[in-house]
């Protein structure tokens, strides 16, 4: 059997850190941005750590 090949959409959503935790963007900063405060706009940009529910299926896909 060939090897199963990494979810490239999961790939570029997604980073591991040097500890080992996974990494996502922030939802709701794309559009319809005149509505939301500056502050909150702001906390968009910090990356967040992936739930431990989700954490396994992020890792089948990456790997």
């Amino acid at each position: 059997m060939p090897k199963m090949k990494s979810h490239s959409g999961t790939k570029k959503r997604f980073r591991v850190t040097g500890s080992g935790k996974i990494m996502r963007g922030k939802a709701y900063k794309s559009h319809i941005l005149t509505k939301k405060t500056t502050k909150r706009k702001r906390g968009f940009r910090q990356e967040a750590t992936v739930s431990s529910a989700d954490r396994k299926t992020v890792v089948s896909r990456l790997a």
